[in-house]
């Protein structure tokens, strides 16, 4: 530990020591009215996360993501939406954000705070996700409207691109197989 810490200091670096997240179900994240959320909360649920943004090609998936939200959630489905503006398409206030997806989409699933989804000021929580399921080509997420999907044991089982509609077999199917696990 003290060969360590003189190497830090030697070569200026910082050394982080913080336990990376076993599972989603450690992470959290603050809602967009500003409330922290420890995603605890979601134990045992299927969840279903999302980059959203307001002026994109993709945005009507919204109404997809609420079809299947309200399809799926007596079943323990949930559909967690994250703003972001890293591509130039989402509204500037958060306040703008979630007025936008209820009234244009009327959203019911929880919309969290808007915040970059990429690069060196990525958010946690896709810090966790792009780390757990890189994409195809490049680890972060490329586009708006990319899906992760959790199990109800807090791991990432799939990955789908901005393209794969919410309301794909590929997506549907994979959230009943989940949905029919046990925990």
């Amino acid at each position: 530990m003290r060969l360590l810490l003189t190497l830090s200091l030697i070569f200026g670096a910082s050394w982080s020591f913080a336990e990376t997240p076993k599972n989603f179900f450690e992470l959290s994240s603050n809602t967009i009215s500003g409330k922290k959320v420890h995603f605890s909360t979601y134990r045992g649920k299927v969840v279903l996360v999302v980059n959203t943004a307001s002026q994109c090609g993709f945005t009507p998936q919204l109404k997809d993501l609420e079809a299947l939200y309200k399809k799926y959630a007596d079943r323990g489905f949930i559909v967690l939406a994250f703003p972001s503006n890293d591509f130039k398409q989402e509204k500037s206030a958060n306040e703008e954000v979630q007025k936008f997806a209820e009234k244009e989409y009327g959203i019911t699933f929880p919309l969290f705070e808007k915040a970059p989804v990429t690069g060196k000021d990525q958010q946690p929580v896709y810090q966790f996700l792009t780390t757990q399921k890189p994409g195809l080509l490049f680890k972060d997420v490329a586009w708006n409207f990319e899906k992760f999907l959790i199990n109800r044991r807090g791991d990432v089982i799939e990955r789908w691109s901005s393209i794969t509609k919410p309301s794909s077999d590929s997506v549907i199917k994979k959230i009943e197989k989940a949905l029919d696990e046990p925990l």
